[in-house]
């Protein structure tokens, strides 16, 4: 009997351990015990491009923060330093990052752009600091953004912030990373964050901010399929207009920013919301293994009337993907399709006999912020809704908003030889949401070979080869040659 007893005790007690070990009611990964090594690390590089048409091919200048000129020709040089987050499960743990970078091109005639920069041009690809106090994070600078979560190598970029433009100024306090809700076992995780920035190119608009928050549930922690759900809202705010004059820059008209509601001093705002205001959502549904992945998103996009994916006016747009991602055959590591599509615009009438109808919705454009969803003439949201850098009749807007692109991309490892193929057809229908048939049709394609040489002094050289294909530029062709440097300064 005695023996039995002891069994039994001994049965519960493994079971009471393993409960403890597995099914902690706050799993947040925070540990005193984790010891790490933190560096300085330096950073240069060398880039030229040289094409043949107009301007450089679309997958030789998107989505690279703003370092690729839009010029057929152009060579830049950058150096930094870079001290990196090395202990996401201490405490605590910062990191930082200086890198300057210096520019020159071939200027293309009519660019409202080229005009501004001429020849050459000197500015920060990063310049920031970053502090993580127990799950909290607070960001300040400027610093290339990535928020959602497709495979940025081979995405054609989010709809609202797509690393096309360069980073703006900003200070971002949040949770940057997915962290257990308490009580959820990790199975229900959360992120979300408030950002303020400057936008600092004074293009039309002069000394204007930039609103941004998110929010992201995510279902399934170590489960093999997760759910994920994050909502986006972004605004242009403030700042002096050449038309309105100051159009409030104050706490009062922050507040109202926050909550999308009107007011300003202008009729447009006091009858719609204060700024200029852009919200995006995303589903996600991920299913994963032990050495593989697999995830299916949608986005959509709303400039009137935001309602819950899928509820809303505009159902016909977004950004519909697919993703996969494995790591037992080098050969092809990551494959993503995309369709993107934004011709729909919740209808071709804003308001028509006395009715409002909430359409017309030309997205990335505002009446009152005129160079609209744009930093430094690029697209802050995908490429594909033209940038007006593009523009060679002088204009600040965008010329391009209604687009229907099938996009895919591969990228692997054979050898040694990290390599990235991107190619994208793009049928474009301008800004009129009359406009049925296409007004120009653009395929571009890409082919980029990285390669790290020990021999070679420990260098990283990289060739990217591109091209676009149809009647939105000519036909253009064009080759970009990297050689990168990277090694550690000290490490503690």
């Amino acid at each position: 009997m005695k023996n039995r007893l002891l069994v039994i005790l001994l049965l519960i007690a493994t079971t009471v351990t393993a409960r403890e070990l597995s099914w902690r009611w706050w799993p947040t990964g925070i540990s005193d015990s984790v010891v790490a090594t933190d560096s300085i690390r330096y950073t240069a590089e060398l880039q030229a491009v040289a094409s043949s048409g107009q301007f450089a091919p679309t997958w030789m200048q998107s989505l690279e923060d703003g370092h690729v000129s839009a010029s057929p020709y152009s060579g830049s040089l950058s150096v930094g330093i870079v001290k990196p987050a090395t202990a996401p499960n201490r405490w605590y743990d910062y990191d930082f990052g200086v890198e300057l970078a210096g520019r020159v091109q071939q200027p293309v005639t009519g660019s409202p752009w080229a005009q501004l920069q001429g020849y050459g041009t000197g500015y920060f690809r990063q310049l920031y600091a970053h502090v993580r106090l127990y799950l909290f994070d607070i960001t300040a600078g400027i610093k290339p953004e990535r928020y959602l979560t497709q495979d940025t190598l081979l995405s054609s970029g989010s709809l609202l912030f797509s690393g096309n433009s360069q980073p703006l100024p900003r200070l971002t306090i949040g949770l940057e990373r997915w962290t257990p809700i308490p009580g959820c076992y990790g199975y229900a995780e959360l992120k979300g964050g408030l950002t303020h920035g400057w936008i600092a190119d004074n293009v039309y608009m002069q000394g204007s901010y930039l609103h941004h928050k998110w929010i992201g549930l995510r279902l399934g922690g170590s489960l093999p399929v997760n759910v994920s759900y994050e909502l986006h809202h972004a605004a242009q705010w403030g700042g002096t207009s050449p038309v309105y004059g100051d159009i409030g820059s104050d706490w009062s008209s922050f507040k109202k920013v926050f909550l999308a509601q009107a007011g300003g001093v202008m009729r447009n705002d006091q009858q719609n919301a204060i700024g200029n205001h852009l919200c995006s959502q995303q589903l996600m549904l991920t299913a994963k293994g032990r050495r593989w992945e697999v995830s299916a998103y949608w986005q959509n996009m709303s400039e009137d009337n935001m309602a819950f994916i899928g509820l809303g006016h505009n159902l016909a747009d977004g950004l519909w993907g697919i993703s996969l991602k494995q790591n037992r055959w080098p050969y092809i590591q990551g494959v993503t399709y995309e369709l993107l599509n934004t011709t729909d615009q919740s209808g071709p009438w804003h308001d028509r006999d006395g009715l409002c109808y909430a359409g017309n919705d030309s997205y990335y454009r505002n009446s009152v912020f005129q160079n609209g969803w744009n930093y430094w003439y690029r697209s802050i949201g995908t490429p594909f809704i033209t940038s007006p850098i593009m523009n060679t009749d002088g204009t600040i807007y965008t010329l391009n908003s209604r687009v229907r692109v099938h996009h895919l991309g591969v990228r692997g490892d054979i050898y040694g030889f990290r390599y990235r193929l991107l190619a994208s057809y793009a049928r474009n229908y301008g800004n009129d949401n009359k406009q049925r048939a296409p007004l120009s049709r653009n395929t571009a394609l890409m082919l980029e070979v990285t390669k790290h040489v020990e021999q070679a002094w420990g260098l990283d050289f990289g060739l990217r080869l591109a091209a676009d294909l149809g009647t939105q530029y000519g036909n253009q062709f064009g080759g970009m040659l990297t050689i990168r440097k990277q090694g550690v300064v000290s490490r503690w």
